[in-house]
């Protein structure tokens, strides 16, 4: 089903500029936890600037410690880097420097050039950590990069060289394809209706609707598009198994995880650790960190 899906796309890409813009300038309030207690995740949120914010933001650049490496996050397909934000206060309250990719999601390679983009803009030594497509990501972005010491996939995609995402979500099918819907540009959305099921279960129904309202569509081209060369290959790697993922095969991860031969740890978890389980998504982080950077 997916295999066909895609065969459809075009190649085509739309650009909204005028909404983007109008988007920017007023900004989108804050909404407040639901029921269930848990956050509301927006793609963008304006926070009032008082003597409060400011003295955090003072306090947050005293916590940095310039002898830890740098955490670059790179999210995946139907995301955006605003998804970390349960990840991002846990790693900076520890003092390490975080920057979140922002990437299009209009090509693999597009991506990887963003992504290598601000891995060579850090200072000093930096662990990337990936979500989902964005592991494909990583595998391009990181490769031959000397300040990159650890990789860290997030129930990944690990693309080996000339390896496509959809020949792996052919070997290894779930619920995703069914859901996948294309817009008029060949812009895939996973169906409002199946996205918590499918890709955040675990998540608390409020924060899942607005996830699926937010979500960041992606090129369906990307999934055929391959690498030149595998930074895991050469970089050691860590990974997190999400045992109750629907959208990537647990057994996909797995396998990815062994074939790079990476520290794999499992949590029972949708496909968004980094939402559902933040703490334990740090702790593999800091492994990583602290087995690479001395």
């Amino acid at each position: 089903m997916l295999a066909r899906t895609f065969a459809r796309f075009s190649f085509a890409v739309f650009a909204a500029l005028a909404a983007v813009l109008a988007l920017a300038s007023g900004g989108l309030a804050q909404s407040t936890p639901d029921q269930a207690g848990g956050p509301i995740f927006l793609p963008l949120v304006q926070q009032p600037v008082d003597g409060t914010s400011a003295g955090a933001e003072a306090a947050h650049r005293d916590r940095v410690d310039k002898t830890l490496p740098t955490i670059v996050l790179v999210h995946g397909a139907w995301a955006d880097g605003t998804g970390w934000q349960e990840v991002i206060p846990l790693l900076e309250e520890k003092g390490y420097p975080v920057i979140a990719v922002q990437n299009p999601l209009i090509s693999l390679a597009n991506d990887v050039e963003t992504t290598r983009r601000v891995i060579d803009a850090q200072p000093g030594p930096v662990i990337v950590v990936a979500h989902s497509f964005g592991g494909a990501v990583i595998s391009g972005a990181a490769a031959g990069a000397a300040n990159v010491k650890a990789l860290v996939f997030i129930a990944a995609f690990a693309l080996d060289a000339t390896e496509t995402g959809i020949s792996l979500l052919t070997q290894y099918p779930t619920e995703l394809g069914a859901a996948l819907v294309p817009d008029a540009a060949g812009f895939l959305y996973i169906d409002r209706a199946k996205f918590r099921a499918i890709f955040a279960a675990d998540v608390n129904k409020t924060t899942a609707r607005v996830m699926a309202a937010a979500q960041k569509p992606v090129n369906g081209h990307i999934f055929v598009e391959t690498l030149d060369a595998a930074a895991w290959r050469t970089i050691p790697s860590w990974y997190m198994v999400a045992s109750e993922d629907k959208a990537l095969s647990p057994d996909m991860e797995r396998f990815l995880a062994q074939r790079m031969n990476a520290t794999t740890v499992e949590v029972k978890s949708s496909h968004v650790p980094f939402i559902s389980h933040p703490k334990e998504v740090v702790q593999l982080i800091e492994r990583a960190a602290k087995s690479t950077v001395q």
